[in-house]
């Protein structure tokens, strides 16, 4: 269903209308901002590198990404206060949620939050009650047809990915590869790719369920429209589920 799977976050939509895509610019500026307050050189820092990547494919302006960087920096002189948050949430159906912000004012995303919430059958739980029905993995999408392009030959590449780290590669129905990795090996696969010419569609850090629930129809739809209405919000980065 739309709004539920792994890859249904905000950074993989594209090609919307002018006013969404503002609103992506607008999400992505608090995601570099709050790298790049670890540091300005991409190079030198994973994450800004990462956000400025996502950044560019959504076709973000240069000079939002330059101004984003210098907010978290400092150099711009108005400072940076951006923090992550990650809050626990059941929806319509007792269905888990973890909804990732990146935020300046927690005081004005947490109402904002629960008002969602609220007005689509859902409510906050309490700490620990979701995030435990969760891991946390690197999922990188690469398009078949790239891969076979890679500079190496396809056991040579399968046997670089797994001395890196990769736990899992899965083709999926779409012509796609889905590959799976540990947190602290996501960089290290990422660099076998790029180092191997293979082009990544997709890439991050996810909330996995550990198990998923069956919906009905019902609660499908509600979900789906809570989910729209999350990802409205300036605030929220991203959400997971363990709806199936």
């Amino acid at each position: 269903m739309s709004g539920h799977s792994k890859w249904h976050n905000i950074q993989a939509r594209k090609g919307k209308q002018d006013a969404r895509r503002s609103g992506q610019f607008t999400k992505f500026a608090k995601l570099i901002t709050i790298a790049a307050q670890k540091g300005g050189d991409p190079e030198m820092n994973f994450s800004l590198r990462l956000a400025i990547e996502k950044a560019k494919a959504v076709s973000m302006p240069k000079n939002n990404i330059d101004r984003a960087i210098k907010h978290g920096t400092g150099e711009d002189g108005a400072g940076a206060s951006m923090e992550e948050a990650l809050y626990e949430a059941f929806g319509p159906g007792g269905v888990a949620i973890l909804i990732k912000a990146v935020t300046d004012n927690k005081n004005r995303t947490i109402p904002d939050l629960k008002h969602i919430l609220s007005e689509h059958s859902g409510s906050f739980g309490n700490a620990g009650s979701v995030q435990w029905m969760f891991h946390q993995w690197g999922m990188i999408m690469v398009e078949k047809d790239k891969m076979a392009k890679a500079t190496l030959d396809p056991q040579e590449m399968e046997l670089k990915l797994i001395d890196a780290g990769v736990e899992d590669m899965q083709d999926t129905n779409n012509g796609e590869i889905e590959i799976k990795t540990k947190t602290e090996n996501f960089k290290k696969v990422l660099d076998v790719l790029q180092e191997a010419g293979v082009e990544v569609k997709e890439s991050g850090i996810q909330w996995i369920a550990k198990d998923t629930i069956p919906i009905s129809k019902e609660i499908e739809d509600k979900l789906g429209e809570l989910f729209a209405a999350l990802e409205d919000n300036d605030d929220v980065e991203d959400y997971f589920t363990n709806a199936a």
